[in-house]
């Protein structure tokens, strides 16, 4: 059980446990007054948990394909303080897609898997986590595409190279690239992750950076005003 400051959130039977790229996600990603987010591969739920906490306005979804996760997921989503606004559907995301194909969403987010072609690990669960197969990006940027509202956008926390893939395939689908957010342990090194931000608005693309550490075992001020009002810990 992990704690946080209005929360709680139960990892049992979740290959991908609470991390920091989740943490930031849920903290960061940002729309004026949304009355409508999607989290994709929910996973614990605690991306969908922390916005609800954020915009207590908004109607949440949250689709999940591993069904132990998504189990727990909904328990998490049930024994919160936003419950109401929480909606959990164990599926793949193409089929909520296809199965609710009039839902738009201001908002949609994703800490998605993205080691592509490369080994996989001997643990299933893990492998759906943490690997896309084929095509993956391609179908979740169609199915991004299609369910954004006209000025909606779309989150995405990625490695840099899987970015570049990305933003790509986000082009060919009329997604413009409006921000990056580049993620560095430490001032000095190269940035480990990136977070996009995608629209069909095309205004000019910003940069900006967030390091997390100033020294080995200790937060950077800008991370900890980022998740004071998560983490019990600040």
């Amino acid at each position: 059980m992990f704690r946080f400051k209005q929360f709680s959130v139960d990892q049992t039977g979740c290959a991908m446990k609470i991390n920091t790229d989740g943490v930031l996600l849920g903290a960061l990603a940002d729309f004026k007054q949304p009355s409508s987010i999607l989290d994709i591969g929910t996973g614990t739920g605690v991306i969908a948990l922390m916005l609800a906490q954020r915009f207590p306005l908004a109607q949440i979804d949250a689709v999940e394909i591993d069904e132990g996760a998504a189990a727990t997921a909904a328990g998490n989503f049930l024994n919160s303080p936003f419950s109401e606004r929480l909606t959990l559907y164990p599926r793949a995301f193409e089929d909520l897609f296809n199965s609710h194909p009039e839902k738009k969403y201001d908002l949609i987010v994703s800490n998605p898997p993205f080691y592509i072609n490369s080994l996989q690990s001997p643990r299933d669960k893990k492998n759906l986590a943490k690997h896309a197969g084929d095509g993956f990006f391609d179908r979740l940027l169609q199915g991004m595409y299609t369910h954004l509202t006209e000025n909606g956008v779309c989150w995405l926390i990625l490695p840099p190279e899987t970015g570049l893939l990305v933003k790509k395939i986000a082009a060919q689908y009329g997604l413009h690239h409006q921000k990056t957010i580049n993620l560095r342990s430490f001032k000095a090194d190269d940035a480990h992750r990136e977070i996009l931000i995608l629209g069909f608005n095309d205004w000019q693309t910003e940069e900006e950076q967030l390091v997390i550490y100033d020294a080995p075992k200790v937060y950077s001020k800008e991370y900890q005003e980022v998740l004071k009002d998560f983490l019990t810990i600040f």
